[in-house]
């Protein structure tokens, strides 16, 4: 098929580590909805792989939306690709993807996306989530709603660590409070990158501690029991590494 002008062959190199991991966990044959998908190179990702065999990307703002548009006609992919804009799920019926793939939100706005669209989250077959804040939370939502979570990832990009996930339908025992924090797959795989998270975490820890030292507030205590909770749960990862 001859390529149309100025379109590019590959978006392999215009794509984040952080998005190419985050893309690897999708199922292969799966109809995916990129939600939140600003660029659309993850979307376009998915198809040029051959992991996604059609994508909906969707997203609130009609900006980013416009230079998605723009990208997928660029990559020549506008049979594969249909885009939306959505606020979260309200665009996508229950039956039109097997993957809901949300990344680069914080884990709160990730979790009232797919609370307030149950018959859609019920449809789908997996969740592959990257979520910016508040791991656990998000982690601990997943198995309320009736999720296991299948798979981790973690990278370090640009001096920050993100974690991706992989979620299916189903129940498994509660994690501990350790694993909630800190990921069971990615201890009980003993992934490099989080040695490496858990040692900057424990001296920023200890840091803060002795800031708080001679503080001599209620408020400050509770934290200091906090902090010390927390260094007590990162000394206990870094050893089961």
């Amino acid at each position: 098929m001859e390529k149309k002008a100025g379109q590019c062959s590959r978006v392999d190199g215009l794509l984040s580590e952080r998005m190419r991991r985050t893309a690897a966990l999708v199922t292969p044959g799966n109809r995916t909805a990129d939600v939140g998908c600003d660029h659309a190179y993850t979307s376009i990702y998915l198809v040029q792989h051959g992991i996604a065999p059609h994508v909906i990307a969707m997203d609130i703002n009609a900006g980013p939306l416009a230079r998605a548009r723009e990208n997928v006609v660029r990559f020549g992919l506008e049979e594969q690709i249909e885009l939306r804009r959505s606020d979260g799920l309200a665009a996508l019926a229950p039956s039109e993807a097997e993957t809901i793939l949300i990344a680069g939100m914080g884990g709160p706005l990730a979790e009232r996306i797919l609370s307030a669209f149950s018959r859609t989250l019920a449809a789908v077959r997996e969740l592959v989530l990257q979520p910016q804040s508040e791991l656990a939370k998000v982690r601990r939502f997943l198995h309320r709603a009736g999720f296991c979570i299948t798979a981790e990832d973690m990278v370090s990009e640009d001096g920050k660590y993100y974690v991706m996930l992989r979620a299916v339908h189903g129940t498994e025992a509660p994690w501990t409070e350790e694993e909630y924090l800190y990921g069971k797959h990615l201890t009980a795989e003993a992934v490099p990158v989080l040695r490496d998270f858990l040692e900057e975490e424990r001296t920023k820890t200890e840091g803060l501690l002795r800031e708080l030292a001679s503080a001599d507030t209620v408020k400050s205590a509770k934290r200091r029991e906090e902090l010390w909770l927390r260094l007590e749960q990162n000394s206990c990862r870094i050893k089961s590494l």
